[in-house]
C-alpha cells in the first residue's frame, strides 16, 4: 500500500509500540492519510479520521452529553455520545487548522488517555495513538501549535517526495484495474504485549547518560557546561520528555534489530524525530537559514563532551 517511506513507516510503528503520538508534516498528496489508515487495517485497530477546520468544536472530537428520550416510556435522560477520538488510531488531519481551543481538547485527551464530560471520566481505547498531520506550505488561516503542546508529541516526522522509482511504482498500483487492500497481520493484544516487552529491554547507565547529555546539551544554560557548537543559536532546548522518548524508542529499535540491549546507534537514529520540534532557534539563526534538523545533526556530530571518540549514526 505504501511505496517507499520505509523510515516513516518504522517510526509510526515505533510510536505505536511504545505508546506515543506522532505529528506528521508534509505537502498534500504524499500519503500521510493513507499511511495511518493502512497501518490501522494491518494492525487490526479501530480507526477514525477528524478533518480539522476553524469551525470544529472540542465536542466534535471528544463527544458530548445530550438529552435522550426513550420512545417507549417517554423518559428523558442525559447520555454521553462518544466522539471520533474513541478509537485505537485517530488521524487528526491538518491539526493546525483547528482553533487553539479544539487543539487543547485533543491534546488533553492525548495526555490523559481519557475524556471527561459532565464530571464523568471516559477511558479511551488501549492502545490509543493520535497521528496529527499538518501542511507546511499553506499557512494562511492556520493556528500553529504552541511549543508546550508540540512537546506532547513523541515524534515529529517529515514526509519527503518519492524518488522516480517510487513514482513509477505508485502509478502502477493506482492507475490499473487491480485494487490493493491491506490485510490484518497482527492482533491488538499482541501490540500491548510488544509494548510491555519493549520496556523490559535493558539500557545500560551509559546509554541513559548519553540520552540525558544529548537533551541537556540543547539547553544553552545546561548545568554540565557541555561544549555545544550550536548553543548560541538555540533559544531554548528540549524537556525531559525528549530523553524519555529517546530511550523508549531506542529500546524498541534494539529489539527490532535483534539486539539484546540499547546501543548508541539506537539512540542516535531517533535524534531528529524526537528533538526537531522540541528546540527553538534564535531569530539570528533562522535568518541565516538554519533549521532544527541541522542543529541536531551538528550537536551530535561535534560535541565531544556528550560521547568522546564516537562516530555518528545520525542520517
Amino acid at each position: 500500500m505504501i511505496v517507499g517511506q520505509r523510515g516513516l513507516v518504522e517510526h509510526v510503528v515505533t510510536a505505536l509500540i511504545i505508546g506515543g503520538h506522532v505529528l506528521i508534516e508534509g505537502a498534500p498528496g504524499l500519503g500521510k492519510t493513507l499511511l495511518v489508515r493502512t497501518l490501522a487495517s494491518a494492525l487490526d485497530l479501530s480507526y477514525n479520521r477528524v478533518q480539522c477546520t476553524p469551525d470544529l468544536m472540542p465536542g466534535d472530537i471528544t463527544g458530548s452529553t445530550v438529552l435522550q428520550e426513550d420512545p417507549d416510556t417517554g423518559r428523558r435522560a442525559l447520555e454521553f455520545k462518544r466522539g471520533p477520538i474513541f478509537a485505537n488510531f485517530v488521524l487528526a488531519d491538518e491539526i493546525n487548522r483547528a482553533t487553539p481551543r479544539t487543539q487543547s481538547a485533543l491534546l488533553e485527551a492525548m495526555q490523559e488517555s481519557a475524556v471527561t464530560a459532565s464530571g464523568v471520566r471516559h477511558e479511551l481505547p488501549n492502545p490509543f495513538v493520535v497521528a496529527a498531520t499538518q501542511n507546511p506550505i499553506e499557512m494562511e488561516g492556520t493556528f500553529p501549535l504552541p511549543e508546550a503542546q508540540l512537546d506532547r508529541f513523541l515524534f515529529k516526522l517529515t514526509v519527503n517526495a518519492p524518488d522516480e522509482a517510487a513514482f513509477v511504482k505508485i502509478l502502477e498500483q493506482t492507475t490499473s484495474t487491480q485494487d490493493v487492500f491491506p490485510k490484518s497481520v497482527i492482533a491488538r493484544s499482541d501490540i500491548l504485549r510488544m509494548r510491555s516487552t519493549a520496556r523490559q529491554c535493558p539500557a545500560a547507565r551509559e546509554m541513559l547518560e548519553y540520552a540525558s547529555r544529548i537533551v541537556m546539551a540543547t539547553d544553552p544554560g545546561n548545568p554540565l557546561k557541555l561544549r555545544n557548537p550550536v548553543a548560541s543559536q538555540i533559544r531554548y532546548g528540549a524537556s525531559p520528555r525528549a530523553a524519555q522518548a529517546l530511550i523508549l524508542a531506542a529500546k524498541s529499535r534494539a529489539l527490532c534489530r535483534g539486539g539484546s540491549s540499547v546501543s548508541y546507534s539506537d539512540i542516535e537514529s531517533f535524534a531528529l524525530p524526537v528533538l526537531r520540534h522540541r528546540i527553538s532557534l534564535r531569530f539570528e539563526a533562522i535568518a541565516e537559514g538554519a533549521t532544527t534538523d541541522l542543529m541536531v545533526k551538528r550537536l551530535i556530530e561535534n560535541t565531544d563532551d556528550i560521547r568522546p571518540g564516537r562516530a555518528s549514526h545520525i542520517k
